[in-house]
């Protein structure tokens, strides 16, 4: 069952203010390939420390044309309060917000069949923007019609 962001986040966020972990499968694209919108689960956590860059944040954010939003996407830039952050699968799109936009933190990711699947950094991955839209589609050619 698919419920809408404007109710689920906002429960989310009163469970995770809680202590409590939450549970729930992301939609979209913009973290493949190490989240498979409408089929991994994600285990989101209180964000109870500092930040750090390669966090999977659940977030709020602001849009260019002013509308809030939610985004499960990775830091990537911490300067002072301001988090840059950016889905795995953008090419180049990225989101700012503050510590106090940030919902939880991603701490396992699991693919449909319950099984853990690598929570990495990161680093190299972003480091391959330049030719992320090839590894993606090789990634979209090979192994999704595997998955």
């Amino acid at each position: 069952m698919k419920i809408e962001n404007d109710i689920l986040i906002p429960e989310l966020a009163r469970l995770l203010s809680e202590g409590k972990e939450v549970r729930f499968t992301p939609a979209g694209v913009s973290m493949r390939p190490f989240i498979e919108g409408d089929k991994d689960s994600v285990i989101l956590a209180p964000l109870n420390r500092a930040p750090q860059r390669g966090d999977i944040l659940l977030a709020q954010v602001q849009t260019l044309c002013g509308r809030q939003t939610y985004v499960l996407h990775r830091l990537i830039r911490i300067v002072g309060e301001q988090l840059t952050l950016m889905g795995d699968g953008n090419l180049a799109g990225t989101e700012v917000c503050s510590r106090g936009d940030v919902i939880g933190v991603v701490t396992r990711i699991e693919n449909p069949k319950g099984r853990r699947k690598m929570l990495t950094r990161g680093y190299l991955w972003y480091i391959l923007r330049p030719v992320r839209k090839w590894l993606l589609k090789i990634y979209r050619k090979i192994v999704l019609p595997i998955i």
